[in-house]
């Protein structure tokens, strides 16, 4: 191409997110891109990206569970900050029963590995996981499901004014994709009714060992 005077095309400013911490103050990767649970709350994946509107780019933060895809938390922000993570989070806390062992796994970024994240992990007795590799892999469900994001939504329906339509754009495609949207590896049931059916087979077999 630099001979024959050709040069690519770039789509716009690359946006960097992912700020990777210092390797000392990482958890162990205790996933290992095995992106698979037994029930809910037993694995959480987090994640953020960044949508271009007319007054600058805005950042969304999602907590998915990885037994259903259910997205369990989300937030948006004009600022990158600690604050972004942890609201989408503390939200995940507030709707969720995390009584049992559950495991929550990221890529390195900072926003995730900063003392009041950790902190807020710890006193919810979550266990931290962070990628060990530093590549898309290493947090893939999250990745997909940004990705549909990024396409039912976003691409789809932009251009974005600010905020506030990412906003409500993004709220209204949450409860879509939970309630409504059918998935491949849940059978091409939704989230929900896939929680759903496996809290019904909890209680069936319940019964069934009482009455036994």
């Amino acid at each position: 191409m630099r001979e024959v005077g050709l040069r690519g095309a770039v789509r716009g400013r690359r946006v960097r997110t992912t700020v990777p911490a210092d390797q000392a103050d990482r958890p162990l990767d205790l996933v290992e891109r095995d992106f698979s649970a037994d029930r809910p709350n037993q694995l959480w994946v987090s994640d953020l990206t960044y949508v271009a509107t007319w007054r600058g780019f805005v950042y969304v933060a999602f907590v998915i569970d990885v037994f259903s895809r259910r997205i369990v938390g989300w937030r948006v922000s004009n600022s990158l900050r600690t604050d972004l993570a942890l609201d989408a989070l503390e939200q995940a806390l507030y709707e969720r029963d995390t009584e049992g062992a559950l495991t929550h796994h990221s890529d390195r970024g900072v926003q995730y590995l900063s003392i009041r994240y950790i902190e807020r992990l710890a006193e919810a007795g979550i266990e931290p996981s962070v990628g060990s590799r530093g590549d898309s892999y290493d947090n893939a469900l999250a990745e997909s499901v940004i990705g549909l994001y990024k396409t039912e939504v976003i691409r789809q329906d932009g251009p974005w004014r600010g905020l506030e339509d990412v906003e409500l754009a993004t709220l209204e495609w949450v409860w879509w994709f939970n309630e409504r949207r059918l998935l491949e590896p849940l059978g091409y049931l939704p989230p929900a009714e896939y929680e759903d059916a496996f809290y019904r087979r909890q209680e069936a077999q319940a019964t069934e060992a009482a009455l036994t």
